[in-house]
């Protein structure tokens, strides 16, 4: 959501009883899982060409067709489709990011967020805020990471939904970084290598190096191939509590340091600072939380690191701090057009 829609959500929910603007937050938890129907069914790619009716969408979906208009209705209320005569549903602006071939797609997104094993660990939000830890292992028996391995088909859901952000974010971070003198690029458990590739693309003469577990990057190769970059990629499999790869000019992570606790981040962060060479940078793509109760998609973000990896979204300062443990100095902020931006760092001395 923008900041001008945040602002206007804000003013209609002042102009409603108090009473009644809890409620409707509150009823925000069916509105996400109307989106998951919708991504899930592919209703987006179904009404692309032209508006659909209710009946048509229904059998070609294979649901019933009452239930189905209801999610509908309700999603076009919030501007997700737009319904035109009685029950016939066409594209919005929103509803575009939901088709599976839009550059922009969120479709697997709001997949991952909306399965069932995910939404499950939501109802441990109090355990998570009474106890500090993630909520994953009450819920799963185990960490998400360690459940994600032993789970192939839902990480795999994971993996898509890591690799569409990461589509999402490539032009933005290609548009606010200068990636000027790196010759080679390391991506540390960069997935798929969806972002990985999108620089590659964006810098020809770059190399790059794709660091991740044994059962991710064995999934990449397809998608480095279909980006053309393949022969540019080493992929190596590793555990980056353990080591990294040695040697790149920079080493990116996106969406990764905020998976952790400070604890864990400092281990991440000091063993690729034992491995870079002089003039090297780290560059973590995340969230940076501003101050106040400014709006910020970070902010509720922070709230799914709570209960699914135990992780933490970070102000600058505790981005200073943290990377200050590791050996390392926080040289600059660069500002995305999206809620991400590029936390630059360098080994203390260079």
């Amino acid at each position: 959501m923008s900041t001008q829609e945040n602002v206007a959500a804000a003013a209609h929910a002042e102009q409603l009883p108090p009473e009644a603007a809890l409620m409707q937050m509150a009823f925000g938890c069916f509105v996400s899982q109307a989106l998951y129907v919708a991504a899930k069914l592919g209703v987006a790619d179904l009404v692309a060409e032209q508006p659909q009716h209710v009946a048509s969408l229904a059998a070609r979906t294979k649901t019933h067709e009452r239930s189905l208009y209801r999610v509908l209705r309700a999603l076009a209320m919030v501007g997700v489709f737009r319904e035109s005569d009685d029950k016939v549903f066409g594209q919005t602006r929103l509803s575009e990011a939901l088709r599976s071939d839009a550059p922009n797609s969120i479709r697997d997104g709001l997949i991952f967020v909306g399965e069932e094993w995910h939404w499950r660990v939501y109802g441990y939000l109090l355990r998570s805020v009474e106890t500090g830890e993630s909520a994953w292992a009450p819920a799963h028996g185990e960490s998400v990471f360690d459940y994600f391995a032993a789970h192939p088909e839902e990480g795999e859901i994971f993996n898509r939904a890591m690799t569409g952000m990461s589509r999402a974010a490539v032009g933005a971070v290609t548009e606010a970084y200068d990636f000027s003198g790196v010759e080679t690029l390391a991506d540390i458990a960069g997935g798929h290598g969806q972002l990985l590739a999108g620089i590659l693309r964006a810098n020809p003469s770059m190399r790059g190096v794709l660091f991740d577990q044994a059962h991710v990057v064995e999934g990449a190769r397809p998608l480095l191939e279909a980006e053309g970059v393949s022969g540019r990629v080493e992929t190596v499999a590793g555990d980056f509590f353990a080591s990294v790869p040695a040697g790149a000019d920079a080493y990116v992570l996106k969406h990764i340091i905020h998976d952790w606790d400070d604890e864990r981040a400092t281990k991440i962060l000091a063993n690729i600072a034992r491995s870079m060479k002089p003039g090297a940078r780290v560059l973590v793509v995340d969230a940076v939380i501003p101050r106040g109760d400014a709006p910020h998609f970070g902010k509720l973000l922070d709230l799914e690191m709570l209960v699914s990896p135990g992780g933490v979204e970070r102000t600058e300062d505790e981005f200073r701090d943290l990377l200050a443990r590791a050996g390392l100095r926080l040289a600059r902020v660069v500002p995305m057009r999206s809620y991400l931006s590029v936390v630059e760092a360098r080994k203390e001395g260079d």
